[in-house]
């Protein structure tokens, strides 16, 4: 490897890809934001990172991530014997959104795409939900 290959290494590790997402908000998310829609800029390309950045600034992580099983689940009225239909996919521990809060990209959840790992791109919609009441 040249010294120039090396300086070029080092310097887009140094340049990280800043993405423009536009993010789109409900229920309580909404209430708190002031608004249903907004641009966002952060630096990286990563729902995770993404997240990290709108958290920091909005600071809305306790209304969306679970710290624990018992934020991230909710009893029901119906009892299902045995395991529900359907696929169903979880994030790691430390990824998950609290019960009836969601994050979506492009209109899919986070969890049946790449978690937050999902690569992001400019012009991508990342969906903050969290209804102000849920029905099945």
């Amino acid at each position: 490897m040249s010294v120039q290959d090396r300086d070029d290494s080092v310097n887009a590790e140094d340049q990280r890809a800043e993405t423009t997402v536009e993010v789109r908000a409900t229920g309580h998310v909404r209430r708190e934001l002031g608004t249903h829609s907004m641009a966002f800029s952060f630096e990286g390309d990563t729902l995770g990172e993404f997240l990290d950045a709108f958290f920091d600034e909005y600071g809305l992580e306790e209304m969306l991530l679970a710290e624990s099983e018992e934020q991230e689940t909710a009893a029901t009225w119906a009892n299902y014997p045995g395991d529900p239909p359907g696929r169903w996919e979880r994030n790691p521990e430390g990824e998950r959104t609290r019960a009836y809060a969601r994050v979506l990209v492009n209109g899919r959840f986070n969890e049946l795409l790449d978690g937050f790992a999902t690569e992001l791109a400019d012009g991508d919609r990342v969906a903050l939900t969290y209804p102000f009441s849920f029905c099945f």
